[in-house]
């Protein structure tokens, strides 16, 4: 029987690694996804977990004063989970986020004691499409609010305990869950902590896993296209960053393009299929799980991340049919 916990954040972590065989059937493709069901954290998604190890590495580095401000951009996911984090132990959070991400995102922020700032976005610009410049003006305004109010800057592209926690944490619990038995991961690019902390757990047990980077179709600046579509749907990566700090020296096996569309109707296929209602990122992770069991990885093992919840983009059109 599970033990009584001392708060919500110690319910981060430890989530269910789940098969999608009726949506590798309905595909018609040989092999096996295993899907981590990070949309059960808290907060509702895998940035939880960073959430968590960058404040707790912050506490024990000294970086981190008792109740000092914490301030970080976000898209909506970190900004939860630090929401979270840092209700529970005390420090004041402010998310600094673009008005083009879903507004139950902030709605969510707000609920869970943060305060909010919301930035515009560039002239021309989409509502639910934030590209790499509308991120530039989000973290213009973060760095402002960090130096005027002498906060801490959670700085989720470039803090080691991001992907330390997928390291420590993601990575092992997948390798005990299969007991060793896969061939594949593939995540979606957002900071690239998930990607970085898993695929080195990975490998240190078994080299040979393979792993696949994913970015948007038209914004895949990483795998070295040109980016001829910086206004695509999928939210939380993708932002024309081709200098992503966590990819230096870190193994990649292959890099996989998914449309916003692929990933729409992937990510609705999930839920009518598999009853996993996760997000745009999610769709795109299993979509690139698809295209490799189609292809040379037929018949092999792959673990894909589901993100964050579905929930986050009621407003969005990602399930407006």
């Amino acid at each position: 029987m599970s033990k009584v916990l001392g708060s919500s954040a110690e319910a981060i972590g430890k989530t269910p690694l789940v098969r999608l065989d009726r949506l590798t059937k309905f595909h018609n493709v040989k092999g096996t996804i295993l899907a981590k069901l990070e949309y059960l954290n808290p907060g509702f998604s895998k940035k939880d977990r960073a959430a968590l190890g960058i404040i707790e590495e912050a506490e024990k580095s000294g970086m981190l004063a008792p109740g000092q401000t914490v301030v970080e951009l976000t898209s909506g996911n970190m900004g939860t989970g630090l929401a979270i984090v840092c209700s529970v132990k005390g420090y004041p959070f402010i998310a600094v986020m673009s008005k083009g991400n879903s507004e139950e995102r902030a709605r969510m922020m707000r609920s869970l004691g943060a305060e909010v700032v919301l930035v515009d976005q560039l002239p021309g610009s989409s509502p639910g499409q934030v590209s790499g410049g509308d991120l530039d003006l989000v973290d213009q305004v973060a760095k402002k609010i960090t130096q005027e109010r002498q906060a801490f800057r959670a700085d989720q592209f470039n803090r080691d305990g991001n992907w330390l926690a997928h390291f420590n944490d993601t990575a092992s619990e997948i390798w005990e869950a299969t007991n060793g038995k896969l061939d594949g991961f593939a995540d979606f690019l957002g900071s690239g902590g998930t990607y970085k902390g898993v695929a080195k757990g990975l490998k240190k047990y078994n080299s040979a896993i393979q792993c696949f980077v994913i970015e948007p179709e038209g914004a895949a600046p990483v795998a070295g296209k040109t980016v001829t579509n910086p206004n695509h749907p999928i939210q939380g990566g993708g932002y024309n960053m081709s200098n992503l700090k966590f990819l230096d020296g870190v193994p990649v096996d292959g890099f996989i393009q998914i449309s916003g569309e692929d990933a729409q109707k992937t990510t609705r296929e999930l839920a009518k299929h598999e009853g996993i209602f996760g997000g745009f990122s999610s769709g795109a992770n299993v979509a690139a799980a698809l295209k490799l069991l189609s292809k040379d990885m037929s018949g092999k093992t792959i673990v894909v991340i589901i993100c964050d919840s579905g929930l986050k983009y009621l407003s969005t059109d990602l399930w407006n049919e």
